[in-house]
């Protein structure tokens, strides 16, 4: 059981062992309230923090949305901190709200962008927490409804071009959290030398001190570098595991086809910016390297780093809201 543990939180991280463990936090949600209208566009009634470190996948994620629809947020370094599981999308206004799931928090924010007549608290409740069991009897949980827009026909028919790129974007945005984001640590931490290139940044990048940062350099190369050999494993892969890499960037490059410039078209989509995430929580590594290389991805990655620098989505998030305004009317 213990095995399965390490398996599933390195598979779902690019940071493992060497960090620590983070107490649990609870999602709060009972009488807390959020005008959506009020996310990046005044700053000084919403304030936003993003608890991460800068090469967790998930939090990269949560950071591509954010920074494409221009929603201002400041970010804090997580180290040996309160928190269990990173990212942690703390809402501070009138009340406040604590929020730790990407995948959740995306769709949700996506969704009041869209209805500006719902708040964020109420939204969140369109995605219950769900137990089960897994296979090893252990109690685990899941949101439902994660990767939908909660939308009316209405605005669906308005924000999307068919109800075929609904069900694409969900698709996609699964596929990457079920497949894509776990290939990562395995490519990541697949060498010594490239689990110690890793901790490297991460310690480079971190607010660590000097004792500090050699011992999670060390140690946590070690831990991850045998982690990726357990989870190449589990997942089954080959044994060059950066052959499934290849062939997962190659699949979402050949879905997007030669006519479209991003999944989503003119302009990214959610599926488009969850992978982008997951693609550049891996910048400045071998891995990354050697994806840009030797796949077809690089137009694709270039565009999206583009689009993200320049808060491309600030134009669509406005043209939404005055489309779905329209159509009400």
């Amino acid at each position: 059981m213990m095995a399965a543990r390490w398996i599933r939180t390195g598979a779902v991280l690019l940071l493992g062992g060497a960090t620590g463990f983070y107490h649990s936090i609870k999602l709060s949600l009972d009488q807390r309230t959020l005008a959506q209208a009020d996310l990046g566009s005044d700053g000084s009634q919403v304030n936003l923090t993003l608890y991460q470190y800068d090469r967790c996948v998930a939090c990269s994620q949560l950071r591509a949305f954010l920074d494409y629809y221009g929603i201002e947020y400041r970010t804090q370094h997580v180290k040996w901190s309160q928190y269990r599981s990173v990212p942690v999308l703390t809402i501070e206004g009138e009340d406040s709200l604590e929020l730790n799931d990407a995948s959740v928090i995306i769709s949700a924010m996506k969704t009041c962008m869209i209805d500006r007549r719902r708040s964020l608290s109420e939204v969140i409740s369109f995605y219950p927490l769900l137990t089960s069991n897994n296979f090893f009897g252990q109690e685990v949980t899941e949101f439902s409804n994660k990767y939908w827009v909660m939308l009316n026909e209405i605005a669906v028919e308005s924000v999307y071009p068919s109800k075929n790129a609904r069900k694409e974007e969900v698709r996609w945005r699964r596929w990457t959290d079920e497949w894509l984001l776990h290939l990562v640590s395995p490519n990541v931490f697949r060498t010594p030398s490239e689990a110690l290139a890793a901790y490297g940044l991460i310690v480079q990048e971190g607010q660590f001190g000097p004792v500090e940062g050699v011992l999670v350099k060390y140690v946590g190369a070690v831990t991850m570098f045998l982690l990726s050999k357990l989870l190449k494993v589990w997942y089954r892969l080959q044994d060059d595991v950066r052959e499934d890499l290849y062939s997962a960037v190659n699949e979402w490059v050949t879905a997007i086809g030669h006519r479209r410039k991003f999944m989503g078209g003119d302009e990214p989509n959610l599926a488009d910016l969850s992978v982008f995430g997951v693609l550049r929580a891996i910048e400045g590594l071998q891995a990354f390297d050697d994806i840009m290389e030797k796949t077809k991805v690089k137009k694709w990655y270039l565009a999206m780093e583009k689009a993200t620098e320049e808060h491309h989505g600030q134009s669509e998030a406005l043209t939404s809201v005055k489309s779905q305004s329209a159509s009400v009317s």
